[in-house]
C-alpha cells in the first residue's frame, strides 16, 4: 500500500510505502504496487501513543452518567436522576466535583437518590461514594480500611482507593472496550499504556487484543508477560496522606530490578516526588525506563537530578486545560510555576512523554497537544507560560519518529495553525491495516 500527496511535519512532500506492516519506503516520493491512497495534502506522521491512562476505567465513563460539569447540588442530583433506569438497578456516576457539596456520605447520597444502589466517583478517582442501598450490596462486615466508618463504627459510604475491592464485591461484566477502541483510533491513537497499579493476570485478560491499538501494561509484580501487550513497569501508587516506609518501598523497588522490570511512580504532589526519589536511591538508584507519573508539583530545584538520574516524566498537559481554573482558584500564586511542567523539563534535558490520564483528564490527546502549546485553561487563561513548547516538541510527547523497517503505525492529520484549533484525523492506520478512516 502506499500513501501519496502528504506532507511531513516540515510542510513538504511525503509519501509513504506499506509492506508486511512495516514502513518499507518513506520520502518526496515512493515507487512501488499496490492499492494507493491520496492523502490529499493532510501531514503524515507516526500514530499517537497514550503514555498513561486507565482503559477500563475510561470505557465504564463511556456507561456512565458524567457529571463533570455539574456545578450544584440540583444539576447533580437532575443529572443522576435523568440516568437511573428501573428502580433497583445500580446507577454509576463519575467525575463529581466535591466543591458542589463536599464529599458526601451515604445520608446525603440517599437524599439524592434513595431508590437506586448508586456509586459516584470523584473527580480525581480516589473516592467511590455510596448511598445506602449501595453498601447493601456489599455484603456483611467486616470490610477491609479502604471503607470508611462513622463514629459509630459503620460503613459512611466512603470508599478510598478500594477499586479492586468494591469491584470484586459488587461483580457485573466488564464494560466494552471496543467503543473506547474505535474512538481512540478517530484521534489517531495507535498505542496506549495503561497505568493501572493493581494491573495483574484478570486485568491483562479482558485488556489483552481487546482493542486496535498496541498495548503497554504497567501493574504489579504478579502481571506476567504476554504475546497480547508490552510487559512495562511495576507502578507504584504513592499516597502522601499515607506514605509507607521507605524502605518498603525500596523493597518493592529491588523485586521488580530481579523481575527485570522498572517502575514508575504515581506522584502528583511534592511530597510523593521527593518520597520517590529517596526510595529510589536506598534502592540504589534510579535505572533507564524508570519513570514519573504525573509530575503534578517538580520544583526547579529537582530538574537537575531528575535529568541526572535519567528518569522519565510522563505528564499531563490536558489538566492544565481540564483542571486549570480550579488551580487558579485553589492554589498560592507562587505554586503555580512548579505544576505540570513541560519546558523546563525539556530544556533541562529531562526526557518527558505525554498521557492523558483517561478517565480523569480528557482522553483526546489533542487537547492535551493544544495545552501543551499554549498553556490555556479552559476559560482562557495561561498557567505558566513559559512551559509551554512548539508542536514539534509537543508532538514529540506523542509521537516516534517516521522510519523505514518500523511497524506502519501511522496517521494522517491536519492540526490548523489557528489558535485553539485542534487536529483532526482523517486515516489511522496501524501495522498496516487501516483502523479508522474519515
Amino acid at each position: 500500500m502506499i500513501l501519496r500527496n502528504a506532507r511531513g511535519a516540515d510542510g513538504g512532500p511525503l509519501a509513504v510505502a506499506v509492506r508486511d506492516g512495516c514502513i518499507a519506503a518513506l520520502g518526496a516520493a515512493v515507487d512501488g504496487h499496490g492499492p494507493e491512497i491520496d492523502a490529499n495534502g493532510l501531514t503524515l506522521g507516526s500514530g499517537l501513543h497514550d503514555h498513561h491512562l486507565h482503559l477500563l476505567a475510561t470505557a465504564a465513563r463511556m456507561e456512565s452518567v458524567d457529571l463533570a460539569d455539574c456545578r450544584t447540588v440540583g444539576a447533580v442530583v437532575a443529572r443522576l436522576r435523568a440516568g437511573a433506569g428501573a428502580p433497583g438497578t445500580w446507577v454509576r456516576a463519575i467525575g463529581y466535583d466535591e466543591r458542589v457539596a463536599g464529599l458526601p456520605d451515604r445520608v446525603l447520597l440517599d437524599a439524592w437518590l434513595p431508590d437506586h444502589p448508586l456509586r459516584v466517583q470523584d473527580r480525581t478517582g480516589g473516592y467511590w461514594l455510596l448511598n445506602s442501598a449501595g453498601l447493601a450490596q456489599l455484603g456483611e462486615p467486616p470490610f477491609p480500611d479502604c471503607v470508611e466508618r462513622d463514629a459509630d463504627g459503620l460503613a459512611n459510604g466512603r470508599i478510598w482507593r478500594g477499586d479492586g475491592w468494591l469491584r470484586g464485591r459488587i461483580g457485573g461484566a466488564p464494560p466494552s472496550l471496543a467503543a473506547l477502541g474505535m474512538k481512540l483510533a478517530e484521534w489517531g491513537v495507535t498505542g496506549v499504556t495503561d497505568a493501572g497499579a493493581s494491573n495483574g493476570p484478570a486485568e491483562a485478560a479482558l485488556l489483552a487484543g481487546a482493542m486496535p491499538q498496541r498495548l503497554v501494561m504497567m501493574g504489579s509484580e504478579e502481571l506476567p508477560a504476554s504475546e497480547g501487550y508490552v510487559l512495562g513497569p511495576v507502578k507504584l501508587l504513592l499516597d502522601e496522606n499515607d506514605l509507607p516506609p521507605v524502605d518498603a518501598v525500596a523493597r518493592r523497588i529491588a523485586a521488580a530490578r530481579a523481575l527485570g522490570r522498572n517502575v514508575a511512580a504515581h506522584c502528583v504532589t511534592l511530597g510523593e516526588l521527593v518520597f520517590y526519589l529517596e526510595a529510589l536511591v536506598v534502592a540504589g538508584g534510579a535505572q533507564t525506563g524508570d519513570r514519573i507519573e504525573h509530575g503534578g508539583m517538580i520544583a526547579d530545584s529537582l530538574i537537575g537530578d531528575i535529568a541526572a538520574a535519567g528518569l522519565t516524566v510522563v505528564t499531563q498537559p490536558n489538566f492544565i486545560h481540564d483542571r486549570g481554573d480550579r488551580y487558579l482558584s485553589q492554589m498560592e500564586a507562587d505554586d503555580l510555576g512548579d505544576l505540570y511542567r513541560l519546558g523546563s523539563l525539556t530544556r533541562g534535558g529531562v526526557r518527558v512523554l505525554g498521557g492523558s490520564d483517561a478517565p480523569y483528564g480528557d482522553a483526546n490527546p489533542w487537547v492535551a497537544l493544544r495545552a501543551a502549546t499554549d498553556r490555556r485553561t479552559r476559560g482562557g487563561d495561561i498557567i505558566g507560560e513559559s512551559e509551554a513548547v512548539g508542536r514539534a516538541e509537543a508532538l514529540a510527547l506523542y509521537q516516534g519518529a517516521l522510519a523505514i523497517g518500523a511497524p506502519a503505525d501511522l496517521i494522517l492529520y491536519d492540526w490548523p495553525q489557528d489558535m485553539g484549533a485542534l487536529g483532526t484525523v482523517g486515516l489511522t492506520m496501524i501495522g498496516g491495516e487501516i483502523v479508522w478512516q474519515q
